[in-house]
């Protein structure tokens, strides 16, 4: 891959995550401070990122890998999400504001595989070049969190002047820039077949479900559903917990998880290499139950070392089990179907997966709320971190090691 090239597409990660991260992190503690929403508007609120992974891969696949260039849809994606993000600032009831958040997420989840399909499109070797270009979008999320808390959104005396409403600003700006830019991409052509009769099942990118006859990659896409569900926990909870403990600075503090993310995806080549597809998702999950358990038992004083750990640890828990299942995902499906596929996965963890753990992170959180609006946060943590464990062991014991081919 040439490194204008590489250059263009780590632009590309860059702006995508940063969209992303300028509100998803702080989304729970805006609408509990901004908008006064109750834990269970809070969890629908964050369901609509599974409402979109879900119908990303129909269309993903009916667009993308049939008709039209991928960059394309991306740029022309980001321009109305912009408008979008924009409206968002100005809601100021949930009722307003979750019509407009589960429009544009509808339009935003397919962008995931799309930037993924953009940048494997132009790779020779995904293994050992998607790495280098992924890492930017960790750096834009890191980018995002860092200038909130820089900017003092997230100070107490940010929440009570309700700054975090500012978040949807500079996301709109960031995705209008996105939009933009996305236009000047190399050209990802559509590379499902386009002559012949026509056929809905190719067209919604359905064939991609032939990717489950193969035993080991179902094994994954069910683990993937069910390791999604504590993973609703952390993005559901985390800002909202941290905020409760009075931690100074918890969006910054909280993008140390995708500091670690960079370090993580650097040594990812090496560890995939060497130790397989099988460690590398296995010691992700295991990860997982460590995190759960360091927040179920940290606190702000002597404990807080275990919350900055379980915050860090985000490295190993994302990279790890997302880019490697991307990769692995990529080298299962071929030419074909490279855009569908990565919609395939994307619906198994963001789709389904999160949107289970979303809904039972509302229940819980409103089943151990306290007098007072605080919520006893150890019982809370100790249900994603048993979930966590018993998919690892589940994963374990009948995913087969497998060495796979990313030359398709």
């Amino acid at each position: 891959m040439a490194l204008l090239v590489k250059i263009r597409l780590s632009v590309m990660m860059f702006l995508e995550f940063f969209v992303w991260g300028s509100w998803y992190v702080t989304m729970g503690t805006f609408l509990a401070n901004n908008i006064q929403a109750k834990d269970q508007e809070i969890s629908l609120a964050f369901s609509t990122q599974s409402f979109g992974a879900i119908l990303a891969p129909f269309l993903v696949g009916l667009i993308a890998d049939r008709y039209f260039q991928a960059q394309k849809i991306l740029g022309s994606i980001h321009l109305i999400g912009a408008t979008l993000l924009f409206g968002l600032h100005e809601a100021l009831t949930f009722d307003t504001f979750f019509p407009m958040l589960l429009g544009y997420m509808i339009l935003f989840m397919p962008t995931l595989a799309l930037v993924n399909s953009i940048s494997f499109n132009q790779m020779q070797q995904p293994e050992k070049e998607f790495s280098a270009v992924r890492i930017w979008g960790t750096l834009g999320w890191v980018a995002a969190g860092f200038l909130i808390s820089a900017l003092a959104w997230d100070s107490p005396e940010g929440l009570a002047k309700g700054l975090l409403d500012n978040t949807w600003k500079l996301a709109a700006a960031a995705s209008l820039l996105l939009g933009i830019y996305s236009f000047t991409l190399p050209a990802t052509p559509p590379q499902a077949k386009t002559n012949g009769p026509f056929r809905l099942k190719e067209a919604l990118g359905l064939d991609a479900l032939s990717l489950l006859s193969h035993r080991n990659y179902a094994i994954f896409f069910l683990s993937s559903i069910l390791i999604c569900i504590p993973l609703a926990f952390y993005y559901q909870n985390a800002s909202p917990f941290l905020t409760e403990l009075s931690m100074e600075n918890s969006t910054g503090k909280m993008a140390l998880g995708q500091v670690s993310e960079v370090l993580f995806l650097i040594a990812l080549p090496f560890f995939f290499s060497r130790f397989g597809l099988k460690k590398t998702l296995a010691v992700a999950m295991l990860a997982w139950v460590v995190r759960y358990l360091f927040f179920a038992f940290g606190d702000t004083g002597s404990g807080n070392w275990m919350l900055l750990t379980g915050i860090i640890l985000h490295g190993i828990c994302y990279d790890f089990f997302f880019v490697s299942g991307q990769i692995y995902t990529d080298a299962h499906a071929g030419k074909k179907f490279k855009s569908a596929a990565q919609g395939l996965i994307t619906l198994a963890t963001y789709g389904i997966g999160m949107l289970i753990g979303f809904w039972l992170a509302g229940q819980i959180s409103n089943f151990y709320l306290l007098e007072g609006g605080m919520h006893d946060w150890k019982s809370i943590w100790l249900i994603p971190a048993g979930i966590s464990g018993l998919v690892f062991l589940f994963f374990i014991a009948v995913f087969k090691a497998e060495k796979i081919n990313t030359q398709n």
